[in-house]
């Protein structure tokens, strides 16, 4: 096997994960194959503050040499900075994308090699995320659970339907390096989740253009990760934040794939059906909002996607006089 060619790529977008990395990175010492997968893993230190390199250098010293482990620092802030940096340091034909706080199975990276080969049209795919929870979550949690990178969607493999926005999350997911190279060369709108500011996106708008470019997306129920949820992402202040954040991307995300002509009625699709929303849920749970924390996530992300239309145009004036830094591929 030529040691120049890499079937795969495990890519690790980190942020201040002294703790996390060491149980992923066990994990993935640990990965099984029935068939042999040239395979490195590279990590994006996303300008952490905390001792995450002397960690993987740690890592380095007494790593497999046959699994390469590589260390790259990204300076600009974001998701969306980390996984372009990634994507330019991968070797492998496929990118697996994992976050520091997922754990997977023994066979992770086996299926997700396997699923490229066998769907070759798929640009793109993503498998069962479970939640691994600190703390109880509140009831009717599964609600909102999706919004937490928490994705259990059954045993039989289907399409993912980008035009409404029902696309795998940004753990956990892996792409063909040729369908994000070919496909994600535009500016991107969305950074990631930066200081005060939970407003996403960054997720979905790379997958947006490599479904708008012609390739498959699609979910793979082999392949099952676990994703760490703290206990503070599960209060009422983050649980809020995160709702509107999502809401604000809805329809600048859909944008990406209209037409032109046909933006102006995005926009005003948008900012209706959410405004139905709104009102079937003040019906519904009136009263109850100040109590049921589930039942007033889901108002807020509609009332956030009711006015991401207006925040679109904001976004957008932004980027033509300078006023907000863009991320370029």
């Amino acid at each position: 096997m030529n040691d120049n060619i890499f079937h795969l790529t495990l890519a690790i977008p980190t942020y201040n994960s002294e703790k996390r990395l060491p149980t992923l990175l066990e994990k993935l010492k640990n990965q099984t194959f029935e068939e042999n997968i040239n395979w490195e893993i590279v990590i994006i230190d996303n300008n952490s503050k905390d001792r995450t390199a002397l960690v993987i250098e740690n890592y380095q010293k007494t790593w497999d040499s046959k699994i390469p482990l590589r260390y790259f620092l990204e300076k600009q802030q974001g998701a969306a900075f980390a996984r372009l940096r990634a994507v330019k340091q991968a070797r492998g034909e496929i990118i697996a994308f994992l976050d520091d706080d997922n754990l997977p199975a023994s066979d992770w990276v086996a299926q997700a090699y396997a699923f490229g080969q066998k769907h070759p049209q798929a640009g793109a795919w993503s498998g069962q995320i479970h939640g691994d929870f600190e703390i109880e979550p509140p009831e009717n949690f599964e609600r909102i659970q999706a919004f937490i990178a928490i994705r259990e969607h059954g045993e039989k493999e289907y399409l993912f339907d980008p035009y409404n926005l029902r696309l795998p999350t940004g753990a956990a997911f892996v792409v063909r390096k040729q369908a994000w190279c070919n496909s994600v060369n535009h500016v991107l709108v969305f950074k990631g989740r930066l200081g005060k500011s939970m407003v996403g996106g960054e997720d979905l708008e790379p997958l947006l253009y490599i479904h708008k470019a012609g390739w498959q997306i699609w979910y793979n129920p082999a392949m099952h990760t676990y994703h760490q949820i703290p206990h503070w992402r599960l209060e009422k202040d983050y649980l809020i934040s995160l709702a509107r954040g999502c809401g604000l991307c809805h329809c600048q995300l859909r944008f990406i794939n209209a037409k032109t002509w046909q933006k102006p009625i995005v926009f005003a699709r948008t900012f209706l059906a959410n405004l139905r929303r709104v009102i079937r849920h003040l019906v519904k749970y009136r009263g109850q909002l100040k109590y049921d924390i589930i039942a007033r996530f889901e108002i807020e992300f509609y009332l956030s996607s009711m006015i991401s239309p207006f925040y679109s145009l904001k976004c957008y004036f932004d980027n033509k006089f300078g006023n907000n830094k863009v991320v370029k591929t």
